[in-house]
C-alpha cells in the first residue's frame, strides 16, 4: 500500500512538473499599432505622398491633354475627312490606353516604394519585440493586430517596453 501511495505521488509530481514545464509564457503586441507609431513611419509616409502627388500631377496633365484633343477633334470632326477622323480616333484610343497603363505602372511603383520603405521598419520592430520578449522570458509573442488570429489577449503587452527600446 505504501509503495502504491509513493508511486502515485511520484506520478502526480512528475505530471505537475511536466505540465509546468510545458506551459509557455505568452505575451501579445499590436505590431501594426507599434509600427504606425514609429517616428520613421511619418517620414516614409511623406515620401509616399510626394511620389503619389508626382504621379497624380502627371496623370492629370495627360488627362487634360486627352480632354483637350477630344474636344478639339469632336468640334472639328464634321470638317475633316473620314480618314482623318479615324486617325484621330486611333490617336485618342492610344492616348487613353497609355494613360491607363501609366496609372497601373504608377500604382505598382508606389506599392514597391511602400514595401521598400516599410521593410526596414518592420524588421527593426520585429528585432525589438524579439529582444524584449527574450529579456522578459517570453516564449511566444502573439500579434494582437485587429483582425488577426488572436483569440484571447491576457498575456503581457510589450508595447511600452518595445517603444522604449526603439526610443519613443
Amino acid at each position: 500500500m505504501k509503495a502504491f501511495k509513493t508511486l502515485s505521488t511520484t506520478i502526480l509530481f512528475l505530471f505537475a512538473v511536466m505540465t509546468m514545464t510545458a506551459q509557455s509564457n505568452v505575451a501579445h503586441i499590436n505590431s501594426q499599432g507599434l509600427i504606425s507609431e514609429m517616428p520613421e513611419v511619418k517620414e516614409a509616409q511623406a515620401q509616399l505622398e510626394k511620389l503619389q502627388k508626382t504621379y497624380a500631377t502627371e496623370i492629370d496633365a495627360s488627362m487634360k491633354e486627352y480632354q483637350t484633343k477630344l474636344q478639339t477633334y469632336s468640334a472639328d470632326a464634321q470638317n475633316q475627312t473620314e480618314v482623318t477622323n479615324q486617325a484621330r480616333q486611333k490617336e485618342l484610343a492610344g492616348m487613353e490606353q497609355n494613360i491607363q497603363q501609366y496609372q497601373q505602372t504608377a500604382q505598382q511603383d508606389i506599392q514597391k516604394k511602400q514595401a521598400a520603405l516599410l521593410k526596414p521598419l518592420i524588421d527593426k520592430a520585429r528585432a525589438a519585440i524579439q529582444k524584449i520578449a527574450k529579456e522578459q522570458g517570453f516564449d511566444y509573442v502573439i500579434d494582437a493586430t485587429e483582425g488577426g488570429s488572436l483569440i484571447l489577449a491576457n498575456g503581457k503587452d510589450l508595447m511600452e517596453e518595445v517603444k522604449k527600446e526603439l526610443g519613443f
